[in-house]
């Protein structure tokens, strides 16, 4: 099929280290564009860094939501490469692309216009929560720009040229980085400063995949990216890219109550330091979820194809991969954790308090990988449903733990507690629920999950 690579033949482990080493950083440069806000508004002081901080974690929800037709995207166009069936892959990829503009306007336009109630749930001091207002507003307009390029990521993950999202996504953050100091210290703007080289930065990566796709027609031999929506295409794409859009959506919800949580036992310092925490986890969560997406990638076409030992060879090898990395981050965690966040907030008090965090949490770096890798092949055989009850039974028992434990005396220290131990568990769980299911889902390929 012209413009795809055939993952269903050839050495598993080149395979997928070729597929995952441009997935993790297209991931790994998603998450600068919130660590170079972040890096720059720290030399602002921790009230800045609270008020993008904020914002972040409904960012983070956006993202999950992007994630329905960017999932839809690789599985359901994998799997169509995988059975040769190129008039389908192309449907995909359009049905996907006109979902993700709908939703993708639909969100925006109700942040942009609730901004000031959202931001109130923190209950933060006034000034701190205008800034956060209109760093919210300044965002919410460039969503499109957001989802569009997720789903075009997905259209080449599956089509096995991660490659090229990669260089694209670097682009956009080299651009981020060069006008974040300009526009927050050169022109003034501070905080919105930050939020518009962000915006600038998320079009120009839109404008480049479309030019790109459309004088190149370099994946699936050229398709349109809008139609008229069929109801068999939005079927399909729903049920495999919902769970995973629920899924990641109800955790950046349940973060937002953990962030109020953290704000009443431990101020403005204690939600700086879960959201900038939360970023520097992002390093071992982008990683594991970008060897994830290529097990997906991988999976969806050899499943597809009925090559069911490529597929265990497939996941055994990326467990091996992902164990390596999950010791190191372990260890850069829990022993040079204060070092790490002060890089992101110079402030002593507010290094020393994520210190404690990234400890607490680094204990779980190998169990988190775990549970996402899993879930990649999971995703790669169509059955989103098992990750889904896993990660919103575990990451909903959080609230209640950190309630729990912050009020028998362990104060901030509770939350970060509830959020190691959950962590453990999901991995743990992932990986007990695939084995028992393997069988039957290596030996029929029904949509029952």
């Amino acid at each position: 099929m012209q413009g795809t690579k055939n993952l269903t033949s050839g050495p598993i482990h080149r395979q997928l280290f070729n597929l995952a080493v441009p997935i993790m950083g297209t991931s790994f440069v998603q998450m600068a564009y919130s660590l170079t806000d972040m890096a720059w508004v720290g030399r602002l002081g921790s009230e800045s860094v609270a008020a993008i901080g904020s914002v972040g974690i409904l960012t983070w929800m956006t993202n999950s939501i992007s994630l329905l037709n960017k999932v839809g995207s690789e599985v359901s166009v994998g799997q169509s490469i995988g059975a040769q069936n190129a008039p389908d892959a192309r449907s995909y990829a359009s049905h996907n692309l006109t979902l993700s503009l709908i939703i993708s306007i639909c969100w925006g336009l109700i942040l942009f216009v609730f901004a000031e109630p959202i931001m109130q749930i923190y209950k933060l001091e006034p000034a701190i929560t205008a800034k956060a207002v209109n760093y919210l507003r300044i965002v919410a307009t460039a969503f499109p720009f957001i989802f569009l390029s997720a789903s075009f990521t997905g259209i080449y993950n599956a089509s096995g040229q991660s490659k090229i999202p990669f260089m694209i996504s670097g682009i956009g953050l080299l651009l981020n980085m060069i006008l974040d100091p300009l526009f927050i210290f050169g022109f003034g703007w501070n905080t919105e400063g930050a939020a518009i080289a962000t915006w600038v930065s998320q079009a120009t990566v839109l404008g480049l995949f479309i030019f790109r796709l459309k004088k190149r027609k370099e994946v699936l031999g050229g398709f349109a990216f809008f139609t008229k929506l069929e109801s068999r295409f939005v079927k399909r794409i729903f049920k495999l890219g919902l769970p995973v859009a629920i899924l990641n959506t109800l955790f950046s919800i349940i973060n937002l109550f953990m962030a109020r949580t953290a704000s009443l036992y431990g101020g403005h310092i204690g939600l700086m330091t879960l959201t900038a925490g939360g970023q520097l986890e992002a390093i071992a969560w982008n990683t594991s979820q970008g060897f994830s997406t290529a097990l997906s990638a991988f999976v969806a076409q050899n499943y597809a194809a009925g090559k069911n030992d490529r597929v265990l060879g497939a996941y055994a090898t990326t467990l091996k991969m992902t164990a390596v990395f999950g010791t190191f981050c372990t260890l850069l965690f829990v022993f040079w954790g204060s070092e790490l966040f002060s890089l992101i907030v110079p402030d002593p008090q507010a290094y020393k308090a994520g210190g404690v965090f990234l400890r607490i949490d680094g204990y779980s770096m190998l169990f988190m990988m775990l549970e996402i890798t899993t879930q990649g092949l999971f995703y790669g055989t169509g059955r989103t449903i098992p990750p889904a009850v896993i990660s919103i039974g575990f990451n909903t028992l959080r609230i209640p733990l950190a309630m729990l434990l912050a009020s028998i005396g362990m104060e901030i220290t509770g939350v970060w507690w509830a959020i190691s131990l959950t962590s453990i568990a999901k991995g743990i769980t992932s990986a007990a629920w695939f084995a028992v299911l393997k069988r039957r889902i290596l030996v029929t390929k029904g949509d029952d999950d």
